[in-house]
């Protein structure tokens, strides 16, 4: 018996609703084709004026159409029973789900650097090359395919099987930030929902303070815990060995080979692109863990991570197409769990819409406080002594809700 139906211990029968419904996440990493076939269709008929915007295909996917699905079609709802768990764990068709995207993803960056190059595209209507707007367009598509990339090296790089550590250290290459990899596990996972934890945002700073932080904390730490991991060893950190320098290594052969083959005209549009991915990974560890914070014990340490300590939503179109990344609760409590047994939580917080919508509000710093900073003081029953504040803004923040200053 499969388990797209399996017998339950009340005889009940369970179907796993999404099973062919994950092969939804391989459109990410196909729209650039889609994209070329919009284009030559739309000239065809008479529209080649309005063909560039196609380009953008990318962005129109995740800030338009992926929020208007989730309002359309709603919550999930659907958790696998206990007596399926180890069954759907070890089926490898989700696994085949996921490492589909790898080989689309590099067809991908190399039919976006033949088109940033290319002289004629007669053959797709286009007369001479792209224009600026159409490559910077295209590139911001394909920086969509790197980020959610991340999110698929993500799922990978949690698992135990080497293969799928590497193929997550590969996907990460189109970013160039295979450090994530390192700072993910080893460190957001330890120091989650605290002020340490450079991937988890206070309450009071905006997204556009929370980047840069992110960024160059994230840096920071996992090349930090390469070096001890390697001085453990006896070695240091300057080897193949080194995690972080070797996935990088992978970024710039990648880059280098493009380079090589399309000319430097292609390189401004390979590092936007990158820039756009991972920025679009930290605006998801953004609204993760906003203003949550691990209390601490007697003993002076933080109390151990639980599903209070982050952001949840369940709505089941962007669960499929970031691979229930949403049930972020039961993924800090089951980091090795695979996306497809990974459970909604009742107790656990939960977001206003699903991640695609919440990252637009994100980028508006005034809406989203207005959103979430209310959300927060609910969790902790009105005390703002328990959040999880930004150090610039304590005082003020503590006067204004309340608290002592």
């Amino acid at each position: 018996m499969s388990v797209a139906t399996h017998a339950t211990a009340d005889s009940a029968v369970w179907r796993d609703k999404k099973r062919y419904l994950w092969l939804l996440g391989l459109i990410p990493p196909t729209a650039i084709f889609l994209a070329i076939g919009l284009v030559w269709l739309t000239d065809r008929v008479g529209l080649g004026v309005v063909a560039p915007v196609w380009w953008w295909i990318g962005p129109l996917l995740v800030y338009v159409l992926l929020p208007i699905l989730d309002l359309a079609f709603g919550a999930d709802g659907q958790n696998p029973p206990d007596e399926v768990m180890e069954q759907l764990e070890n089926d490898r068709y989700y696994r085949w789900c996921t490492y589909a995207y790898i080989p689309l993803q590099i067809v991908t960056i190399v039919l976006a650097c033949y088109l940033w190059s290319a002289d004629d595209l007669g053959w797709i209507g286009v007369d001479g090359g792209l224009g600026i707007i159409s490559k910077i367009g295209l590139a911001i598509s394909v920086g969509c395919v790197a980020g959610i990339g991340i999110n698929t090296a993500h799922e990978l790089g949690h698992k135990k099987d080497n293969l799928e550590r590497w193929l997550s250290k590969i996907t990460l290459a189109q970013s160039f930030y295979g450090h994530f990899y390192i700072e993910h596990n080893r460190g957001h996972h330890v120091r989650v929902a605290t002020p340490e934890d450079p991937a988890s945002s206070r309450f009071g700073e905006s997204f556009w303070a929370f980047l840069p932080r992110s960024v160059w904390g994230s840096l920071r730490s996992s090349w930090g815990l390469e070096k001890a991991r390697l001085e453990r060893l006896g070695k240091g950190p300057w080897t193949i060995r080194n995690d972080v320098l070797n996935a990088w290594l992978m970024s710039v052969v990648l880059f280098g080979a493009m380079i090589v083959i399309f000319g430097w005209e292609v390189a401004p549009y390979l590092v936007l692109q990158a820039v756009f991915g991972f920025t679009l990974l930290e605006t998801v560890n953004y609204l993760e863990h906003y203003g949550l914070l691990r209390q601490r014990t007697a003993s002076g340490r933080y109390e151990r991570c639980t599903p209070a300590h982050s952001w949840n939503s369940d709505h089941i179109c962007t669960n499929i197409f970031l691979y229930h990344l949403q049930r972020h609760s039961d993924h800090h409590a089951n980091p090795t769990r695979r996306y497809q047994t990974l459970r909604s939580m009742d107790i656990a917080p939960n977001l206003p819409s699903g991640y695609a919508s919440m990252i637009m509000l994100a980028y508006v710093p005034p809406l989203w406080r207005s959103v979430m900073d209310r959300k927060v003081l609910a969790h902790y029953g009105g005390d703002i002594t328990q959040v999880n504040l930004q150090p610039s803004k304590r005082e003020k923040l503590l006067a204004t809700y309340g608290g002592a200053v």
